[in-house]
């Protein structure tokens, strides 16, 4: 669940007529101002809370809606896959056509920018990442970034970095932000949800921070669109982005836990499964022989079990499934017992 602090900071926030009016479409500039100090904090990137920071009704609202600012009817965006689907998608609302980047475990489920031809590159309005990544759960570090950002500025692409799992990390690791790359806020802009980091899928609040004229052209799009994120909500983000981070740090334990009885499990029932740095995602491979659709279908008929296959996220998911770390340990705990009775 939401934190308390949270909850009750929205409760004091509804009560007020104030809040009830429409809000600003680029959002309240106190919750701007928080935004800018908490990427201050985390990142240690500096960000002008006028300027370079919009609030978002949850970070896919943000994304699905980018392309419509810069990609024509016909120009092409690098997208990776497997991905969230809401980069191809988008691409698609807005005319684009997608060139798909395979992410493969041979290359730690990183786009091979390389392998980009360069015609395609040269014409390519869009570059998505997404890291820490769904459904893979890989994560980047800084010489990724720091590629990204010199591919940018060789072909003249606008990087569009999902970065909704940051806060989502384990054993030590801190994620970093694309931003933190030398020359990133001259080619890119940044997308963060509070959804993951505070138990607050339902509330849709998020924000987009980066290159000044992104986000322009991105708060142009919205204002004509839609009619921004509800001040109560916005002062509830404040108070969790300013308030008590001991609710992250509880969760991040909660989901190390889950993350490792899950591994253990999934070992011990003979399937190859990396123990994630980052995400709620376990990214598992398939048995020899299976199909990432034949083992999704076989967990459900014979186990009672949902998992995703991972070619739904693309054709390169093909030979692995996805698990999501979202249910209590208990409920785990037998999932892994129904599995290691599945046999194929």
């Amino acid at each position: 669940p939401t934190p308390q602090h949270i909850i009750k900071a929205l409760k004091r926030a509804v009560d007020d007529p104030a809040n009830h009016r429409y809000p600003t479409y680029s959002g309240m500039n106190d919750f701007k101002d928080v935004v800018a100090q908490w990427y201050k904090k985390r990142f240690n990137v500096k960000l002008d809370s006028e300027t370079e920071v919009v609030s978002l009704i949850g970070s896919k609202e943000g994304l699905a809606h980018f392309p419509l600012a810069f990609v024509n009817p016909g120009e092409i965006v690098l997208v990776p896959t497997p991905a969230y689907p809401v980069y191809h998608i988008s691409t698609l609302f807005a005319g684009g056509k997608s060139f798909f980047m395979p992410l493969v475990s041979e290359n730690n489920f990183l786009p091979d920018l390389e392998s980009i031809p360069h015609e395609t590159a040269s014409q390519a309005r869009i570059l998505f990442i997404n890291y820490p990544n769904n459904p893979t759960s890989a994560v980047a570090d800084m010489v990724f970034f720091d590629k990204v950002v010199e591919f940018a500025r060789e072909n003249e692409i606008l990087i569009c970095h999902d970065a909704a799992y940051t806060e989502m990390a384990f054993d030590g690791y801190q994620a970093p932000s694309f931003l933190e790359a030398d020359g990133a806020m001259e080619v890119g802009i940044e997308f963060h949800s509070l959804s993951k980091t505070y138990n607050m899928t339902g509330w849709r609040i998020g924000f987009a921070v980066g290159n000044r004229k992104a986000i322009e052209a991105l708060g142009t799009i919205k204002s004509n669109i839609d009619s921004g994120v509800f001040q109560a909500v916005q002062l509830a983000g404040i108070e969790a982005l300013r308030g008590d981070q001991a609710c992250v740090r509880e969760m991040v334990q909660v989901y190390a836990e889950r993350r490792d009885l899950m591994v253990k499990g999934l070992r011990d029932a003979g399937y190859e499964v990396e123990s994630p740095k980052a995400t709620f995602y376990l990214w598992v491979r398939v048995p020899e022989g299976h199909t990432s659709t034949k083992v999704a279908t076989r967990l459900l008929e014979d186990a009672g079990l949902v998992v995703t296959p991972g070619n739904g996220f693309g054709e390169p998911g093909e030979g692995y499934f996805r698990i999501a770390l979202t249910q209590k340990r208990e409920r785990l705990a037998e999932a892994v017992q129904r599995i290691k009775a599945v046999v194929y």
